[in-house]
């Protein structure tokens, strides 16, 4: 869902079938003069942009002043990667959108090659939910959610917006990361307790079951694996579970470790510092966690901070400097509300900022 962006963004920190390509479709949503001419606070923090999963629309924020403007993109759009060409790519249930940013409009959508079935809103409905570019932003790849099935990973050139590979996956294709050599893809299936690796070469997948407290509940379990995160250096694959533990896999060998954590909370979205911090947002007391939700910020020797959240959050970003993460409150789940917290990590102060109707992924542009 976030690792495309973070190559884009960690770059300044560092730093249906498939057919033709759909024709062109210009957005009728011109922006805003209060975007166009933003203060150089804004400059400075970025302008965000996030998916409105209650909506059909991706926003651009202010972060400082909170004005937006909102552009069409497609029924309940989930997951968002930004390329260095100023292109965001968005998992609807429609297609996979691709939106001029610089510009503000959507410029086509992408079909599935997957047959999903009419549009849906909600928690459950199929299309696109994870979604992630490749290094070179020659690709973009999209887990396709197929409700009662498993899930596929599907991959589209960006210059001719055709799909080139379809692969199956797990069941519910929450997060897709990608290697940071580009030579695989990390699909986090939520549904079937388990990751799949896709190499670019075509071999077959692999499948590494991610299952720190077994696979007993099934469906009804809540503890499955939600998003992971690409630890810089090794390449291997952080993802928390529930405040107690944080399961380190390397993608090669497909052997995990467990690492304790803090927070005991329901956690869902992560971000990963060039420097190895982690940053985890944790939902609430769901299932046997019982924490208030929080933002977990964990050093690489596992030394952990929490700062408290107001409500639910989904999914996490940090801006360029790394001084502020952007939490959203969309949430997968009931209790989501309509805005993003602005976190100060060093004086650990939070800020509430309307915006969106359920906004769900962020990304830095």
């Amino acid at each position: 869902m976030k690792r495309a962006l973070l190559l884009a963004v960690a770059g300044v920190l560092l730093a249906g079938c498939a057919g033709e390509p759909p024709s062109p479709v210009t957005s009728a949503d011109p922006p805003s003069a209060a975007s166009a001419s933003a203060s150089e606070e804004t400059a400075a923090a970025g302008t965000l942009l996030v998916t409105d999963f209650g909506s059909d629309s991706v926003s651009f924020v202010d972060p400082a002043t909170g004005d937006s403007d909102s552009v069409r993109v497609g029924t309940a759009p989930y997951g968002l990667a930004v390329g260095g060409d100023g292109r965001a790519w968005v998992a609807t249930a429609e297609g996979v959108a691709v939106v001029d940013t610089r510009a503000r409009e959507r410029l086509a959508l992408v079909p599935y090659r997957t047959q999903t079935g009419p549009p849906a809103t909600g928690e459950y409905r199929s299309g696109g939910m994870g979604i992630a570019l490749s290094p070179d932003g020659s690709r973009v790849h999209v887990g396709v959610n197929v409700p009662g099935d498993s899930g596929v990973l599907e991959t589209i050139d960006t210059a001719s917006l055709q799909v080139t590979r379809t692969v199956p996956v797990g069941r519910r294709p929450f997060d897709i990361d990608v290697a940071q050599d580009g030579s695989q893809v990390y699909v986090t299936n939520h549904d079937s307790f388990d990751m799949t690796v896709v190499r670019a070469d075509g071999s077959p997948p692999r499948r590494i079951e991610v299952a720190p407290y077994g696979t007993e509940g099934g469906l009804a379990s809540w503890l499955k694996p939600h998003y992971a995160a690409v630890r810089p250096g090794d390449g291997h694959l952080l993802l928390p579970f529930e405040g107690e533990r944080l399961v380190v896999v390397d993608p090669h060998t497909g052997e995990s470790t467990v690492e304790p954590m803090t927070a005991d909370t329901h956690q869902h979205g992560v971000t990963v510092a060039p420097d190895g911090t982690l940053l985890v947002v944790g939902t609430g007391p769901i299932g046997a966690a019982t924490g208030e939700p929080s933002l977990t910020v964990r050093a690489p020797d596992g030394r952990e901070r929490l700062i408290p959240l107001e409500g639910p959050h989904e999914n996490v970003v940090l801006s360029a400097d790394g001084g502020t993460a952007f939490v959203t409150g969309g949430f997968t789940r009931d209790g989501y509300w309509d805005g993003i917290t602005v976190v100060d990590l060093a004086a650990g102060t939070t800020r509430r900022l309307p915006v969106g109707h359920r906004p769900l992924d962020i990304a830095v542009l």
